[in-house]
């Protein structure tokens, strides 16, 4: 029996093609991309071919994958019809992209904050740059960032759980919600001593704080963040340095909060003060404790499920916003471990 015998002949809808115009060729241009990159991208993810005719795009492919890439295109053409830019990751992320958070969240009983929405999408505006939650799982991390006072952010490593925690505290800082910054991360070795580092304690540490230096980097300029840490409305210090404080009036992050002790983070959140927001960032898979210590944020996922005004949000390798690479790689590890032994 042939190949042909044993396909089934597709419905006559999916050999239909989905005819897109846009009014202005100049924005059509950019939509495209050099080479027409950006419609190769599209191609190659949503499994479609796009011919361009004019000022007009036809997408061809079966019904899901036709009505995911018109969507997307429309997306990023609105996108550029703002003034934006449409780069590789902006592509990825429309492809993932779910319904547009409101234009304005407002916190219970705080103050308006202000997000900008545009091309199906949703930015947080910093000094420096917009920031867009990319996937699903991004965009009800930041309402509920903004929404609740006490927000978990779990999963892998290039989620988005940090960068977003500290754009959202920026944007925050801001407009007047909240007086500083306080952001925080057990100094726990990972692989190497504290002790083998060279410099006094400080030089020790701040290997430990970098990824939140990097993050602030990107959202401030070098002065304006000098300046604020001058004047302790930004502060970044481990998580040993907390005891004994009551943070009020403060956007609070501990990232990597797995390397908690039960200890440190029940000591951690009882730190919360009035008119603060806490956001803890954690991956479960990356714990450096000791054998057979505890890690906090297991413990504090389990006792505070349900409790009011928190809230848990859980990131898969589908929200990694780094390289294409890392989210197959977390996938080969999970499948790995849930391999019987």
């Amino acid at each position: 029996m042939g190949i042909s015998a044993l396909t089934p002949p597709k419905a006559p809808e999916d050999l239909v093609e989905t005819l897109l115009e846009f009014p202005d060729n100049r924005i059509l241009i950019s939509l495209c991309g050099e080479y027409d990159r950006n419609l190769a991208q599209i191609e190659h993810q949503a499994g479609v071919h796009i011919l361009r005719r004019g000022n007009r795009l036809a997408v061809i492919g079966d019904k899901g994958a036709r009505e995911q890439a018109s969507a997307v295109l429309r997306g990023l053409y609105a996108r550029l019809e703002s003034g934006r830019e449409v780069q590789a990751g902006d592509i990825d992320g429309a492809m993932r992209m779910g319904k547009p958070l409101p234009d304005v969240l407002r916190p219970e009983g705080g103050e308006q904050i202000e997000m900008f929405t545009g091309g199906g999408g949703v930015e947080l505006r910093t000094r420096k740059k917009p920031v867009e939650p990319r996937t699903e799982a991004q965009k009800t991390y930041v309402a509920n960032l903004f929404g609740n006072e006490l927000g978990f952010g779990i999963g892998p490593a290039g989620t988005g759980k940090t960068y977003l925690a500290v754009a959202v505290g920026v944007t925050m800082l801001i407009s007047g919600a909240v007086e500083k910054i306080i952001l925080s991360r057990p100094a726990v070795e990972a692989g190497e001593r504290l002790g083998f580092l060279p410099g006094d304690m400080k030089e020790k540490i701040d290997p430990y704080m970098q990824p939140l230096y990097d993050a602030l980097n990107d959202f401030l300029p070098q002065k304006q963040m000098a300046k604020l840490m001058e004047e302790k409305r930004i502060e970044i210090a481990p998580l040993a340095f907390m005891r004994g404080r009551t943070l009020s009036n403060a956007f609070i992050v501990l990232d990597e909060a797995q390397n908690a002790t039960a200890m440190q983070m029940k000591m951690f959140l009882t730190r919360l003060g009035q008119g603060s927001r806490m956001v803890i960032t954690g991956d479960r898979s990356q714990v450096d404790l000791p054998r057979g210590v505890p890690s906090g944020l297991a413990e504090a996922e389990r006792i505070l499920k349900g409790v009011k005004g928190v809230t848990f949000n859980y990131f898969t390798s589908k929200d990694v916003v780094r390289h294409p690479l890392v989210a197959r790689i977390i996938e080969a590890y999970e499948s790995d471990e849930a391999q019987p032994s």
